[in-house]
């Protein structure tokens, strides 16, 4: 059974999409499924994924694209690619994408079960270590997966893209972080009024890490941001 493990299905034929959606859940899997590859890809960003599975003729941006987006936030999560077409090309197109397996149309729902589970235990020692990562900020210690922040014996609640915007600075950390990547790849589009909204939300991040005078989030003026850690600066 699925034991909660979180799926994201981007599917855009409804029907098969529906029927994807009630199987997995009733083998007790947690199911977000979205139609077309610009949703899956804002789903993807504001949700906590085990493993995705990714349809290959996607209206908005097909599943190859979808895939090396999904990559440059996550190398490892596992990736599926459902097809219509059994070429060998496109099977190694989606095999350079990334893809962790492949499942040419028609398929039973035993199958793609099997298949589901081939690949959860062959990554499960990573995705336990993925659910359970921490980070250290300093004194901090952050949970990206859990949008958590710590602070000796008090714990903040981040929202959703306050996670994703501290996890960015954090691959980052001590390195310019440039503020059109920032906006593309938590708002998934830069233009001024996403700047705008970042801006507020470095403004909360800044007050969540106040406590700790070693951390500092600074504005580089027209570039972008750099999350100091000055004690590891001085390593």
């Amino acid at each position: 059974m699925g034991s909660n493990t979180r799926i994201l299905l981007v599917e855009d034929d409804a029907n098969l999409g529906a029927l994807l959606e009630e199987y997995l859940t009733s083998q007790g899997y947690s199911i977000s499924l979205a139609v077309n590859g610009e949703d899956g890809l804002e789903m993807y960003k504001s949700g906590i994924f085990d493993l995705c599975i990714l349809d290959v003729m996607l209206p908005r941006k097909d599943g190859f694209s979808l895939a090396a987006d999904i990559r440059k936030i996550d190398h490892k999560v596992p990736l599926i690619f459902l097809t219509a077409r059994g070429h060998n090309d496109d099977r190694i197109k989606g095999f350079k994408a990334g893809c962790d397996d492949y499942i040419t149309k028609p398929f039973s729902s035993e199958e793609l079960t099997l298949r589901i589970q081939a690949i959860l235990k062959r990554c499960g020692l990573n995705l336990d270590a993925r659910n359970k990562e921490k980070i250290q900020i300093g004194k901090y210690i952050f949970d990206p997966y859990n949008h958590i922040l710590n602070y000796e014996d008090t714990q903040h609640k981040l929202t959703t893209k306050e996670a994703s915007l501290l996890r960015l600075l954090c691959i980052n950390k001590n390195r310019l972080l440039p503020r059109d990547v920032a906006q593309k790849e938590v708002w998934g589009t830069s233009d001024y009024f996403i700047g705008r909204s970042m801006d507020v939300f470095i403004t909360k991040l800044r007050k969540y890490l106040c406590k700790d005078e070693s951390v500092a989030i600074i504005n580089v003026h027209g570039t972008g941001f750099k999350l100091e850690v000055r004690d590891e600066i001085c390593e």
